[in-house]
C-alpha cells in the first residue's frame, strides 16, 4: 500500500462493508437459531466475526478509522466479559501497529520537508518502521551528531483521509454499539472531528512536545524525549528505550503495574499545573516504561491548553464528590456557571455522574479493577440520559472529564493499587482547602524547527 488509501470510493467501500457485514452475520445467526442453535452461542459468533472485520478494516485504513479503534482500545476495560474476549487481541494490535508505508514514500516526505539532501542530517536511517500510528509512522535513526532518534513521518494524504474517515464513521456509529452498548459514540466521533486539525499540525505538536520535555527534564518519575527537529510533516525526537505499556498491561508483575499507575496519575494530575497543558490521548501506545523505571510519554498531537492550570471547578468538585457532598458539588457548579441560574438538577443523577470520578481519590489507597470500570463505565461514557444535558459544561471541563475517564480505563486494565488521593492533594488546586501547587507557564518559543526546505532541521 503506497500511501494511505486516498480514493474516496475505496475508503467509503471499506467502511460501508462494516454494517453490511454485520447485517449479513446477524441474518445468518437468525437462520442458525431457527434450526435450534443456542442464542448465546450465536451472539458470541456474531461478536467475534464482527470484531475481526471491524479491526481489520480500521487497521488498514489508519487515519480517523484507526483513531476510533485506539479510542475503543482505551475503553476496553469497560466492555462486558461476554464481549471483551473476542475483541482484546484485535484491540491491542490497533494500539501498536498498522500496515507500513513503503520506504520510497517515507523518503519523498523527508525530501519535501528537509530538502533533497535530507540524508546529510542523519548518520543512519532505518527504512523499516519501528511503530505505526493513526496519521504517521516512526523510524529509528541516528542523528548526524550521534544521538539515536525517532523520526515520525506523517502519511501522505493523511489530512484528507482523516477527515473523510471521520465523516463516514459518523454515518455508521450505530455499529459500534456492538462493542459497548450504551456508549455515546457520536459524541466521541464529534470530538475527534473537532480535534483533527491539531493532530495534523506537526508544528503545534512539536511545540507542545518541547514544552513537556522541558518541564519534565530531570524528573525522577516521568521522561519526555527532547525534540531534535520538526517540520510540517516530520518530527524528530531523541529515541526512548522502554517496554510498551500494552506489554505491562498484558503480563507485567503487580509491583510494576502499581508503580506505572501511580506515575500515570502523577503525570496527568501534574501537567496542567506544571505545563499549563494536558496530554489528551491516554492510550497504551503512547507510553513506555524505561529501563530505570520511569514513565516515558510519547506523541503530543492531542494536547489541550490550560493557560490558568486546572479548570477552577475541577478540584472543588472532586473534593466535595470524594466526601459524598453532592449539594456541595452542585454549589460549585452553580458558582462556575456549569449549572445555569434557574435550572434545577437532580442531585441523585449528579451523584451518579460524579461518583466514578471522585471514588478513586476518596480514600488513601484505591484498587482499580475491570469489574469496577464495567460497573461505572456507562455513567462515565454516557448513555443518552447523561446529566450533561442539564449542565452548561465548558469545553475545558469536557476534556478534563474525558481524559480522566480514559485514564481510569488504563488504570483498570493495569488492575493497580496506589495512593492516588495524595496526587490529587498535591497537584489539583481546590481539592484541599489550600491553594495548590503553582508554577510559571513554560516558555515554548524555542522549539527546534525547519525554517524551509533548504534550511537545516
Amino acid at each position: 500500500m503506497a500511501d494511505l488509501p486516498r480514493s474516496a470510493v475505496t475508503r467509503t467501500a471499506k467502511l460501508a462493508s462494516l454494517p453490511l457485514g454485520y447485517a449479513g452475520r446477524t441474518a445468518l445467526g437468525l437462520g442458525k437459531r431457527a434450526f435450534g442453535k443456542p442464542a448465546e452461542l450465536i451472539a458470541h459468533e456474531v461478536q467475534t466475526r464482527t470484531a475481526e472485520q471491524i479491526f481489520k478494516v480500521l487497521g488498514e485504513l489508519k487515519g480517523g478509522a484507526m483513531k476510533i479503534g485506539q479510542l475503543l482500545s482505551v475503553l476496553e476495560s469497560a466492555l462486558p466479559p461476554a464481549v471483551i474476549g473476542p475483541y482484546r487481541a484485535a484491540l491491542t494490535r490497533l494500539q501498536e501497529s498498522a500496515p507500513p508505508m513503503p520506504a520510497a514514500t517515507v523518503h519523498r516526505v523527508l525530501a519535501e520537508d528537509f530538502g533533497d539532501d535530507w540524508r546529510t542530517h542523519f548518520a543512519d536511517f532505518d527504512d523499516d518502521p519501528a511503530a505505526s500510528a493513526s496519521i504517521g509512522q516512526v523510524h529509528r535513526a541516528v542523528w548526524a551528531d550521534g544521538r539515536r532518534v525517532a523520526v515520525k513521518v506523517q502519511y501522505p494524504g493523511a489530512a484528507k483521509a482523516l477527515r473523510g474517515d471521520l465523516k463516514q464513521l459518523g454515518r455508521v456509529v450505530r455499529l459500534f454499539g456492538v462493542l459497548l452498548p450504551g456508549l455515546d459514540v457520536r459524541s466521541f466521533v464529534q470530538e475527534l472531528q473537532d480535534r483533527v486539525a491539531e493532530e495534523l499540525d506537526y508544528g503545534w505538536e512539536a511545540r507542545a512536545w518541547h514544552a513537556f520535555a522541558t518541564e519534565y527534564d530531570g524528573d525522577q518519575d516521568i521522561v519526555v524525549p527532547p525534540v531534535v527537529a520538526a517540520s510540517e510533516h516530520v518530527i524528530v525526537t531523541e529515541w526512548l528505550d522502554g517496554t510498551p505499556l500494552s506489554k505491562v498491561i498484558e503480563d507485567g508483575p503487580q509491583e510494576l503495574r502499581d508503580q506505572v499507575a501511580l506515575r500515570l496519575v502523577r503525570f496527568y494530575f501534574s501537567s496542567p499545573t506544571r505545563c499549563r497543558l494536558l496530554h489528551a490521548d491516554p492510550h497504551p501506545g503512547n507510553f513506555r516504561v524505561t529501563p530505570d523505571g520511569r514513565l516515558g510519554v510519547l506523541d503530543f498531537g492531542a494536547v489541550k491548553q490550560y493557560p490558568d492550570g486546572h479548570p477552577p471547578a475541577v478540584g472543588p468538585m472532586l473534593r466535595h464528590g470524594a466526601a459524598g457532598d453532592i449539594a456541595g458539588v452542585a454549589e460549585v457548579f452553580r458558582q462556575e456557571g456549569v449549572i445555569r441560574d434557574g435550572v434545577e438538577v437532580d442531585l441523585d443523577a449528579l451523584a451518579t455522574f460524579v461518583r466514578p470520578y471522585a471514588e478513586p481519590i476518596s480514600v488513601p489507597e484505591f484498587t482499580f479493577t475491570r469489574d469496577w470500570m464495567r460497573e461505572r463505565g456507562l455513567y462515565m461514557f454516557g448513555d443518552g440520559t447523561s446529566i450533561f444535558r442539564a449542565l452548561n459544561v465548558p469545553p475545558e471541563y469536557v476534556m478534563s472529564f474525558r481524559v480522566l475517564t480514559a485514564g481510569y480505563g488504563l488504570l483498570s486494565q493495569l488492575a493497580a493499587t496506589a495512593p492516588f488521593r495524595a496526587e490529587a492533594e498535591r497537584w489539583i488546586p481546590g481539592f484541599t482547602d489550600g491553594p495548590g501547587t503553582d508554577t510559571d507557564t513554560p516558555d515554548t518559543s524555542d522549539t527546534p524547527d525547519v525554517a524551509d526546505k533548504s534550511g537545516s532541521p
